[in-house]
């Protein structure tokens, strides 16, 4: 999907978002302000998670043509004009425009972008683990979404979230703290069961805490459903983890 970026200055913040503002994308739509939740039209919702998904300046002509495609170029425009009016009339004055460009104020916060900073971190291996959060990488952006424009950044964020998932997984057996890798070993096993990489990674956390026997159940689990949707049978470099390791009765 091609992106117009203007090039040059950035447009001005000017005025001030006065209440913090959060948008979020991961699960569901969401804008926070404050302590509260906006009440917000489709078309506006739109324009917010568009602009909140595509970081920077944008044409107004490709954000129109992006939002309402089948809609001719008058038209678009017309429907991007009520969509900024009505994000004004709830009270949220979160978006920068120019006569030609638009984008979010830089103090909204935008949990897909802190999502993503997480999980590039825990990737390469430059987060610390003391009180790692990550509720943020449970979920994918915004599943019940299916405009092209959100469609194709899904599968790149949980592609990213899933390999963080694994990697920080394997860390915290690393570091001894082997409940919260099994948790996050279950939660990258949630996002795609049929990943052997993940499943892989929660049959180590539970062998690390001493648990053949959870290992040896997650295995079968994996093995059954792999073989019920895939027909097919676990690698064999999956099957050698837990050679050796007969479960207890």
């Amino acid at each position: 999907m091609s992106v117009s970026v203007l090039k040059g200055p950035l447009l001005l913040d000017a005025p001030v978002v006065e209440r913090r503002v959060r948008v979020q994308l991961i699960r569901h739509f969401e804008v926070r302000c404050g302590s509260e939740v906006a009440t917000l039209q489709p078309g506006a919702q739109r324009l917010i998670g568009f602009l909140a998904i595509n970081h920077g300046p944008r044409l107004r002509s490709h954000v129109a043509g992006s939002l309402w495609p089948d809609a001719a170029e008058d038209r678009a425009g017309a429907n991007l004009r009520t969509a900024l009016w009505r994000i004004k009339q709830a009270g949220l004055e979160i978006v920068s425009s120019t006569s030609t460009h638009l984008q979010l104020r830089s103090a909204v916060r935008v949990d897909l972008r802190d999502a993503e900073g997480l999980a590039r971190r825990l990737v390469d291996g430059a987060d610390s683990l003391v009180n790692v959060d990550f509720a943020s990488l449970r979920g994918d952006l915004l599943p019940d979404w299916y405009d092209d424009w959100v469609i194709v950044e899904q599968e790149p964020f949980r592609q990213l979230r899933l390999h963080a998932l694994e990697a920080l997984c394997h860390r915290l057996s690393m570091a001894g703290r082997h409940a919260e890798a099994v948790e996050a070993g279950l939660a990258c096993v949630a996002g795609e069961p049929l990943r052997e990489t993940a499943q892989a990674a929660l049959i180590r956390a539970h062998m690390a805490e001493g648990n053949p026997n959870e290992a040896i159940r997650q295995y079968r689990s994996y093995e059954a459903l792999l073989g019920r949707e895939l027909g097919l049978a676990p690698s064999h470099a999956l099957t050698d983890l837990i050679s050796g390791w007969p479960a207890r009765s």
